[in-house]
Order: C-alpha cells, then sequence, then structure tokens
C-alpha cells in the first residue's frame, strides 16, 4: 500500500525571471511523449485530442483525490499496454539527444523554426503535429537546478520535479538506469524518424489517458524550457571559440561554427588559424551548395555568400600585411605570430594546390587560390618601402649637409634592420622563402626609388657628391651590403644597379656641371678678394726669393688638388674630368682676371700696377707648371691662353710706361732739348723706375718685357726725331748728331742695368745720327746702305724723312732713294726685329 502524501497546492503560472514551478499533475507513464513543448505549439492540430482532454480543465480538489487518480492510471496502464509502454520508453531515449540538437538549431535562428513547423506523416516525415522540444542539459556548477528528466514513480505521490540532490533516491531509480542517458544523437532525419514511430505506437491503448495527462506537461513545459535556456547561454560562448582544428586547417565538426563577423574578430586578433579553419568550412559549404544547383533560383545568396568569402579572405591578406609591416618596426620579433601566418599561407596553398587562379571572366574567386605568398612578398616590398620613407631628413635651411646626414641615417636604419631579419626573423620563415634575399631586393627596390626621388630635387655640388659617394663608397661596403655578418645571405652581384643608367649617367652629368660652376664662383672670388684685400687697401705683393708672387697659385693648386683626390674616390673619370673643367674655367678665368685688373688701374695711381702685374703673371705661369707636374695634365690650350695673357700685359705695360714719357718724348730735337739734357734723363728716369720691377718677373719673361721697353723708348727717339722741323744749319747739324749719338749711349746704358740684351736697337739711333751731321754725300749713302742692312723693315719714306731733315733737297733725295729697293732686297730680315716696322711715318715732308 502507498502512504498518503502531504498536501500539494497547484503552481501558478511563472512570473517574467522567475523560475517555473512543476504543475501537481503527472504525465502518463503509458505515453512517455515529449516532455517538453514550445508555447507556440500548443494549438496544432496534432495535439488537438490532448488540449480536449478533462485532464487540462481538471482543478486540484485535494491530494487525496489526485493521489487516488494516479493510482488508477497506473494501474490500467500495467495490465494491456505495459509491453507497449517499455517499447516506447527505449523510442523515447533514443530521441533525448535530437530534440537537444534541434533546440540549439533553434537558438541559433537559423533551423529551429523549420523543425518546429514540420509536420510528419505515416513515413516518418514531420508534418507540424506536435513541435520537438529540448530536454534541458544537466545543470553545471553555481547554475539553478533544472527538473530532471526522468518522472517519478506514481507509486509514491512524491512532488513531480526533484531536485538534484534527490536525483539518486529509489523513486527514480528505474528511470536513472535507462540507455536514454548514454545515447548520442546519431543525425536529425534518424533521430525524427525514431520519435514520430514513438508517437504512433502511444496513439492506441492509452490516448485517453495522455489527454489527461497532457495538460501537466504543458504546464511543467516553461520552467523546462527556460532552465535549458539559462544552461544554453552559459556554454555558448565556450561552444563557439572551442573549434578544433586538424593539420590541415580544416574544422573537425561536422559544419561551420562561427558566424562573418566571429571569423572577423579571431583575423583582427590574429588567430589566423582558427580563422582560415572556419573561413574553408565556409568556401566548401559555398561550394558544396552550388555544385549542388541550390542557387540556380537564387542567385543573389550565392553571390552574397562567396563575397562574404572574399572579404574573409582578402581581411586574411590585409593581416598579413599589417604583421610583415609591424616586424620590424617592433623591438622583439613576435616569433609565434610570424610561424601563424607562415603555416596559413601553407595551408591556402596545399589547399589549393590543384586549382587554377580565377580568370578575368570569373566573377568570383570562390574555391580558387589566393596566392598569399606573393601578398607576403608585396607586403615585404612595402615595408622596406616605408622603413626607407621613415628615415629621418632635415630640412636643407636647417643645415646644409642636410643630405650627407640622411643617408648617414638611411645606413644605420637599413643595416639594422638587414641584421635584425638575418639573426631573427629568418628562423620563423621556410628555407624555399629566402626571406633575406628578399627582404635585400625589396630594401634595394626601395632605396633606389627613394635616390631616384631625392635627384627630382635642385641639388647642389655637396649634395650631388654625397649622393655619388653613398652609391659607389657606401652602399656595398662593409657597413651595408657588403657587412661580414650578411655576406652569405646578400649576393651583390645579383642585384640590379642601383641606380638605371640613364639615371646614373644624369647624376654624373650634374655632379659635373655643378662642379664647373662651383670652380667658376671659387676663381670669381679669388678675384674680388684681390680686388678687396691688395688693390683697395694697395699692399705690396709678396715676394718669393727676387721674384714678385701671389697666392693664386698655391690657391687654386689646392681647390683643384682637393676636388680632383674627392672624385678620383668615386670614380676615375670623374677626376680626370674635375682636371678638364678646371683648366677649362682657367682658361676662361684669366683673361677675365687681366681685364678686370686693368680696368681696375685704368682710371688710378698705378704705382703697384706693375708689381702686380709682375707677380699675377709669375703666379699664373707656376700655376700652369703646377697642372703639368703635380697632376699630370694637358696644359697645351692653357698655355696659348696664358701666352696670349702675356703678349696683353706687356702691351699694358708699355700703355702705361707711354703715358708717363710721352710728353717728353715730344721734345726731342727741341731748342729746349738742346740747351740742356734733363728731358732725356726725365725720360730714362721714368722709364727706369717704371721697369725695375720687371726683373722681377721670373725668366724669360722678364727679358721680353724689358725688351719691349728698350725699343720702346728707342722707337718713340726716333718717331720724335724725323718728324718735320725747319731746316738746320751746318753747325747745328753736327751738334744735333753729337747729342743724339750720346743720348742713345745713355738709352743703352740704363736698359742694360735693368737686364734687357736686345743690343741690335743701339745703332739705330746712330745711324739717322750720322746721316743728319754728315757733310759729304758719299757717306750719307754708306750711313743708309748700312742701316737697311741692319733693319730690313726700314721703308723709302723713314729714309726720305731723315734725308729731309739733313737738308737735302728734291732731286739729291730721289736719287738716294731709288737705290733702297734694291738694298732691301739683298738684306736679310730676322725673325722678332722690327723696329721702323712700328713707326709712323709723317705725312708731309717740308724743307726748310
Amino acid at each position: 500500500m502507498l502512504s498518503r502524501g502531504p498536501a500539494r497546492t497547484v503552481t501558478p503560472p511563472p512570473t517574467k525571471n522567475q523560475i517555473p514551478e512543476p504543475s501537481e499533475k503527472m504525465a502518463s507513464p503509458a505515453e512517455p511523449a515529449s516532455p517538453v513543448q514550445s508555447t507556440e505549439d500548443e494549438g496544432t492540430d496534432s495535439v488537438s485530442d490532448l488540449n480536449s482532454s478533462p485532464v487540462n480543465n481538471l482543478e486540484a480538489k485535494s491530494p487525496e483525490s489526485a493521489l487516488k487518480r494516479m493510482l488508477s492510471f497506473r494501474r490500467s496502464k500495467r495490465s494491456p499496454a505495459k509491453d507497449k509502454a517499455s517499447e516506447d520508453s527505449g523510442t523515447l531515449r533514443r530521441n533525448k539527444g535530437f530534440t537537444l540538437k534541434g533546440f540549439k538549431q533553434n537558438e541559433e535562428g537559423s533551423s529551429a523554426k523549420n523543425m518546429t513547423n514540420s509536420s510528419v506523416d505515416k513515413s516518418g516525415e514531420n508534418t507540424g503535429a506536435e513541435p520537438i522540444l529540448a530536454v534541458t542539459p544537466p545543470p553545471s556548477e553555481n547554475q539553478i537546478p533544472e527538473p530532471s528528466e526522468k518522472m517519478a514513480s506514481p507509486a509514491e505521490p512524491a512532488s513531480p520535479v526533484q531536485s538534484t540532490e534527490d536525483e539518486g533516491t529509489d523513486s527514480v531509480s528505474e528511470l536513472n538506469s535507462s540507455p536514454v542517458n548514454n545515447l548520442e544523437a546519431k543525425s536529425p532525419e534518424s533521430a525524427l524518424k525514431r520519435m514520430l514511430s514513438f508517437r504512433r505506437s502511444k496513439r492506441s491503448p492509452a490516448k485517453d489517458k495522455a489527454s489527461e495527462d497532457s495538460g501537466t506537461l504543458r504546464r511543467n513545459k516553461g520552467f523546462i524550457l527556460k532552465g535549458f535556456k539559462q544552461n544554453e547561454e552559459g556554454s555558448s560562448a565556450k561552444n563557439m571559440t572551442d573549434t578544433s582544428v586538424d593539420k590541415s586547417g580544416e574544422n573537425t565538426g561536422a559544419e561551420p561554427i562561427l558566424s562573418v563577423m566571429e571569423i572577423n574578430e579571431l583575423i583582427q586578433k590574429k588567430q589566423l588559424l582558427e580563422a582560415f579553419a572556419s573561413i574553408r568550412c565556409l568556401e566548401k559549404e559555398v561550394i558544396t551548395e552550388k555544385e549542388a544547383k541550390k542557387y540556380e533560383d537564387n542567385p543573389t545568396e550565392y553571390a552574397r555568400k562567396a563575397k562574404d568569402v572574399d572579404l574573409l579572405c582578402n581581411s586574411v591578406a590585409n593581416s598579413i600585411r599589417s604583421i610583415v609591416e609591424e616586424t620590424l618596426d617592433q623591438c622583439d620579433i613576435d616569433e609565434s605570430l610570424l610561424t601563424s601566418m607562415v603555416t596559413v599561407i601553407s595551408k591556402e596553398e596545399k589547399v589549393h594546390a590543384d586549382v587554377q587562379s580565377p580568370s578575368s571572366s570569373e566573377s568570383d574567386g570562390v574555391g580558387r587560390p589566393r596566392k598569399w605568398r606573393d601578398v607576403w612578398k608585396e607586403a615585404v616590398r612595402g615595408s622596406a618601402e616605408k622603413r626607407v620613407r621613415n628615415v629621418p631628413i632635415s630640412l636643407k635651411e636647417d643645415n646644409d649637409s642636410w643630405l650627407a646626414i640622411h643617408l648617414g641615417f638611411l645606413r644605420k636604419c637599413v643595416i639594422e634592420d638587414l641584421l635584425k631579419i638575418k639573426q631573427s626573423l629568418q628562423k620563423c620563415y621556410p628555407d624555399d622563402y629566402k626571406v633575406c634575399g628578399r627582404y635585400v631586393e625589396s630594401f634595394h627596390g626601395a632605396i633606389s626609388s627613394h635616390l631616384q626621388n631625392l635627384l627630382q630635387r635642385p641639388l647642389e655640388f655637396n649634395e650631388l657628391y654625397a649622393l655619388l659617394d653613398w652609391v659607389v663608397n657606401t652602399y656595398y661596403s662593409k657597413t651595408l651590403l657588403g657587412h661580414p655578418d650578411l655576406q652569405a645571405e646578400v649576393k651583390t652581384e645579383n642585384l640590379p644597379q642601383l641606380l638605371p643608367s640613364e639615371t646614373w649617367d644624369k647624376l654624373k652629368k650634374d655632379y659635373k656641371d655643378s662642379l664647373a660652376e662651383k670652380i667658376k664662383h671659387y676663381l670669381d672670388n679669388i678675384l674680388k678678394l684681390e680686388t678687396r684685400k691688395k688693390w683697395k687697401e694697395e699692399k705690396q705683393p709678396e715676394t718669393s726669393q727676387t721674384e714678385y708672387d701671389s697666392s693664386l697659385s698655391l690657391d687654386i693648386q689646392t681647390f683643384i688638388g682637393q676636388h680632383k683626390n674627392e672624385s678620383g674616390k668615386i670614380l676615375g673619370s670623374l677626376e680626370t674630368a674635375t682636371l678638364e673643367i678646371s683648366i677649362r674655367e682657367l682658361r676662361e678665368f684669366i683673361p677675365r682676371f687681366r681685364k678686370a685688373f686693368v680696368e681696375w688701374y685704368k682710371e688710378r695711381e698705378d704705382l703697384l700696377f706693375v708689381p702686380y702685374l709682375v707677380a699675377y703673371i709669375n703666379s699664373f705661369r707656376d700655376l700652369m707648371r703646377g697642372l703639368q707636374t703635380t697632376f699630370n695634365a694637358d696644359t697645351t690650350e692653357l698655355e696659348n691662353v696664358l701666352t696670349d695673357v702675356t703678349m696683353s700685359f706687356r702691351k699694358d705695360v708699355l700703355d702705361k710706361l707711354k703715358q708717363k714719357t710721352q710728353p717728353l718724348f715730344k721734345k726731342i730735337l727741341t731748342n729746349a732739348w738742346m740747351l740742356n739734357s734733363e728731358i732725356l734723363d726725365s725720360v730714362m728716369s721714368a722709364t727706369v723706375q717704371f721697369c725695375q720691377h720687371l726683373k722681377h718677373l721670373e725668366q724669360p719673361v722678364n727679358k721680353d718685357f724689358l725688351g719691349d721697353a728698350h725699343k720702346y723708348v728707342v722707337r718713340e727717339y726716333i718717331t720724335q726725331a724725323i718728324k718735320p722741323r725747319k731746316r738746320m744749319k751746318r753747325a747745328k747739324r753736327e751738334k744735333v748728331g753729337k747729342k743724339m749719338k750720346e743720348e742713345a749711349t745713355v738709352i743703352h746704358k740704363h736698359f742694360k742695368e735693368l737686364g734687357s740684351d736686345v743690343d741690335w736697337l743701339n745703332s739705330a739711333i746712330h745711324y739717322i745720327a750720322n746721316i743728319i751731321s754728315e757733310k759729304n754725300r758719299c757717306k750719307i749713302k754708306e750711313y743708309i746702305e748700312e742701316i737697311c742692312q741692319a733693319y730690313p723693315d726700314v721703308r723709302k719714306e723713314h729714309i726720305e724723312a731723315v734725308l729731309t731733315c739733313r737738308g737735302l733737297d728734291r732731286n739729291k733725295k730721289k736719287s738716294i732713294i731709288q737705290k733702297i729697293d734694291k738694298l732691301q732686297e739683298n738684306a736679310e730680315s730676322v725673325a722678332d726685329r722690327t723696329l721702323f716696322a712700328e713707326i709712323d711715318t709723317p705725312t708731309l715732308v717740308t724743307c726748310f
């Protein structure tokens, strides 16, 4: 006999946020229907019999009456339907796993609706007769216990729902031992068929009793469903992230469980292996469904899913780029991150190893190779470009050496990166990546582009030199690509030229042009310095032993030598070009210097004119010798220029001497001249004072300058002597002839003391003096023959002017002059001996 249990009341419907309590009524054990139903499916046609059962409208009168009904129900089910109940109980157990999975699909918002709205026909298909509800899983720790799936025996009027502490009591020992607790759902289709079979088996013998107990099942439904939701929320995060990945990168689950947003979050967190596994599952799903022609009627759906796959793959590619770019920026290398990136690239290549790349006509890339290794290569190039671009560079206005400083920083940054790649990055990549070589090529290209961009700026000489020197002497040196630690990885012979041929040639041309400008600017500064420091301040020139000297030669040779050596450190061709450019600029500078010097003293006191002129001539000649001996330069053209400039200087000296002595020479053969000798003394004093500086010229140039001065004095003396004047008496002619001979001797003596060696000029004044003072006409003819032999450049006009000064009439002069042409034919001309050719003959000869 069963003892009477305590009185119980009917539990009211649970309020919001309150755990519902089980109803007093219990389902009949003869009909083990699904223990939980959704509220949306209560009104379906498949349960119309249960809804119409009187048990739905029955109110709990007392605990005794409820117990009696329960016992009566159990007795009625023990006899004819006992075996059938046992059979259906097993079916219920087998369906437990399927209903739980069906509820999970309902929670994810996709398949649950299909499961609850479907109906089951006699062949095992769901006809929507009754919803399939999930059995609540065992509660986890700290979770509110949920009602047990097992039901209390009707022999004991205990509460229809027991706590977790009571699950092991004898009243439910029979159900606890049921194999349904250990049964796993095989597949949704088989589970559905088993449940439908179970439901059909319960329709015949106990249909009325099931209607009675269905009300109790409905009242318990809310509590069981809510409890399962809480358990599902507590474990959903773990189920979403604990996706297992096998070695091939595939998800080992039956289907992907992450959404597109969740996969993208994994990518953003750099969890590339997990992300790729899920992407691969999505991709396989899309491919399978496409092959099954699922999207023929809905191409938009396929386009959406294909786009999702593409976007996720692009996100992985972007992540690869960011990993590569950030690697060199970090002090410590994240080896695990690099390893996972390389693994993902390898898995993608393996998955799509037998698939061709999509053609231009393909609308999507689903199932096609993503070429992430190419993305990695591009990222390496981009990283190198970024590193080179971020090297500090100062403004030209802040520092004249901005480019040299920048190139120094560039060398330092690049070598540090290459050593870091060799020591830390290389071990994270397989050998076939050839990481060091790839990075070297990328840095090589980035530096090449960077230098070409720098060449777009207007660079000055020092900047062009710094760039040339860095390219030739620094880039391949031991401080960069030739570093001892990089010799095994860096093969410079396999690298292209750092600068293209056209760019390299243009750089050298720009350097030469800039060098020419610098040399010209330097020489102009020398001229300005001479003007400001010497000419204005009227300082005496420097003296080297017995010669006047200037610092011009030493300064210019030092300047040329410095640039020659610096250019030679870069290229031998630039060294040769430096000498050629220097000589070319000197060819233009020396005449320019001479012109500026003469213009400066044209309207000024010329006390220092000849000393400086002598010093500059000496300096220019020393410069030419220095270029020949020290630099082994070809100075042929420079010698020609210097010769012309020297001749111009000789003319300038004579012009200055003429300015001083010309007024004195005009008094020759005048009465004042006849009365005293002060006129010639004044001429020779001015001449000696002017020409004494010429002896400080270096040999043999000083002889040329003194010879010019000597000839100038003799020429001017003769010019004044043969000018037309009044007829002189015999006594006066004798005095004039005698004084002319004396003064000719004085002139020769002074120039001899100055260092002149043009002795052939001495007899010219003597011949003219003899003709003027001679009485015998035959002797005159002899003197004329001698002067024609000694000075072949003498003309008839010169002889006629001398005879006129002698006082001969026209007929006598004519008879003597006729023989001059014959005498000149027999005379032998001597080079560099011209005197009378430089004397202008008088235009009118008047007899007096």
